[in-house]
């Protein structure tokens, strides 16, 4: 058998990584990849976000699990100490003893390879197999591979790698900034977004694509305007413009579920839900969609709470919920009698104009037969003070 042999900190693993394997496969005719995320790194501490060694496992299962002759190791994760190179090698010779072992490195790691713990025995265990991205390197690699072959025997393998050019850290600060979607697969991204790993943030168009996915066709242009109106808003008040968008963009996303999969989804997270009454029916959504914002997308705790508050208003709310509550009120498609005086009370007064929106709310309700919620009229009680003392 000839056995690679790929460690790293995969912090986070992405394709960069995944076509290395891959090219390392089909130039040194591999028949087994190892995969080796390392636990604890000897030279250098992981930075201050990285997630714990099983998170980077798990990701790493994901992001090779298509990658034909490949398995992913914890033998440096489930160590308790620091992961020397040659002691997970000598591990792995033990477990193929006819294996030709190659060692899969990159070229600045193996121009320092006489500095690793133990280098002499590595080299009689595994061949370095380096992954060439130049001309530059290329001509590096050939320099101490002439050395290494006159002090110790060893030859050395190259691999020409089609380079993504991303390195883990770039992507790191790429997430954080709502970029890299594209460098990571949809399930690892995914979760990364969920548990905010690396301080990542949604990229907008992965999170539309997602959030507007659970709506009907005819909610998609409410959605949408809703979006832009908040964002103007948000603008305009000084609220956070990014926790508006977020919770513009999926302040609905339950919205077409039935009852039973709003009160399933309340249960689910430990809400207990009495007899719901027809009001109650009308904003499940509200509660149920900001569970699954947290659930599924990782938003704050803000923008959870203006998205559970954006059919009824609650006393002292936020700037943001009142933002979302009014952009849902006044975005572009809304056309009812008094839209254009509150849209522009919205930009000169925007407790005036809450006020005006709930109390439209509560005589609609109650011309239909149906008991607002005590929220409401919370609210109220709230904005008429604040207008009464301002």
């Amino acid at each position: 058998m000839r056995v690679g042999i790929y460690g790293g900190t995969f912090n986070p693993p992405h394709i960069g990584h995944e076509r290395a394997a891959k090219a390392a496969a089909i130039q040194l005719g591999l028949d087994l990849l190892v995969i080796v995320p390392v636990g604890i790194p000897p030279h250098k501490p992981l930075p201050p976000d990285t997630p714990s060694a099983d998170i980077r496992l798990f990701m790493t299962h994901t992001e090779f699990k298509n990658t034909m002759n490949a398995i992913v190791s914890n033998i440096e994760v489930s160590n308790p100490g620091p992961s020397y190179t040659v002691e997970t090698v000598s591990v792995l010779k033990q477990i193929y003893p006819e294996a030709e072992l190659f060692l899969l490195v990159g070229t600045d790691m193996y121009l320092s390879l006489e500095t690793w713990k133990n280098y002499k025995a590595l080299l009689e265990i595994a061949t370095p197999a380096v992954f060439s991205r130049n001309a530059e390197d290329h001509e590096k690699i050939e320099r101490f591979s002439s050395l290494l072959l006159e002090r110790y025997g060893v030859k050395t393998e190259t691999v020409i790698n089609n380079v993504i050019p991303i390195s883990s850290s770039e992507l790191r600060d790429m997430l954080r900034d709502r970029e890299g979607v594209r460098y990571i697969t949809d399930t690892n991204y995914s979760y990364i977004i969920k548990n905010r790993l690396y301080n990542a943030k949604p990229n907008w168009d992965w999170l539309r694509e997602r959030a507007h996915s659970m709506l009907t066709p005819l909610r998609l242009p409410h959605v949408v305007g809703c979006e832009e109106e908040a964002l103007r808003l948000a603008k305009h008040w000084n609220v956070d413009e990014d926790e508006a968008r977020e919770a513009a963009i999926l302040h609905d996303i339950t919205k077409r579920f039935g009852v039973e999969a709003n009160l399933r989804i309340l249960e689910d997270h430990g809400m207990s839900v009495g007899k719901i009454e027809y009001a109650g029916e009308k904003l499940l959504h509200s509660q149920s969609g900001a569970l699954l914002a947290k659930a599924v997308f990782g938003v704050s705790e803000a923008v959870a709470d203006a998205i559970r508050w954006h059919t009824t208003g609650r006393a002292n709310m936020s700037m943001l919920e009142k933002v979302i509550y009014i952009a849902d009120y006044i975005e572009p498609t809304r056309d009812f009698p008094g839209v254009a005086e509150m849209r522009a009370l919205a930009y000169e007064n925007l407790d005036e104009a809450l006020i005006m929106g709930l109390e439209m709310s509560v005589s609609d309700m109650k011309e239909r037969g149906i008991k607002p919620d005590n929220a409401t009229f919370e609210a109220l009680d709230d904005l008429r003070q604040l207008t009464v003392d301002s």
